[in-house]
């Protein structure tokens, strides 16, 4: 299985970005799906989560700006970035719960990040 993220890059204060994160292989079903970020010497923290219920979580710092959402049909997740503000700036990750053909367990799996720079 594997996560591939893109749409990283360089923006200005008060733009937009959008996120996607496909996952790919021999799954069976995936149960949550997110995004993280992180900056240099610093943990990597939730951003906004989208269960296959489509129940949504975001963190404080992102309500009202940031927009998760997911496909099924093509086990993608996306991340809509508007207002985006200089701290922002971080390398995000996407995350999926997943259970594959050959488990009979859900467990995490991660992409390679994508960077997010915010120019002020």
């Amino acid at each position: 299985v594997q996560l591939q993220a893109s749409g990283g890059g360089l923006v200005q204060a008060g733009g937009s970005l959008r996120l996607s994160c496909a996952a790919a292989g021999s799954i069976l079903s995936i149960n949550v799906m997110g995004w993280y970020r992180q900056t240099p010497g610093k943990q990597r923290d939730l951003v906004a989560r989208i269960t296959s219920g489509e129940n949504t979580n975001y963190a404080d710092s992102v309500k009202g700006r940031f927009t998760i959402s997911r496909d099924n049909a093509k086990n993608t997740v996306y991340l809509q970035m508007d207002s985006l503000k200089p701290e922002d700036t971080a390398e995000y990750y996407c995350k999926a719960v997943l259970r594959t053909m050959q488990s009979s367990y859900y467990r995490d799996y991660w992409g390679k990040g994508t960077l997010v720079t915010v120019s002020s």
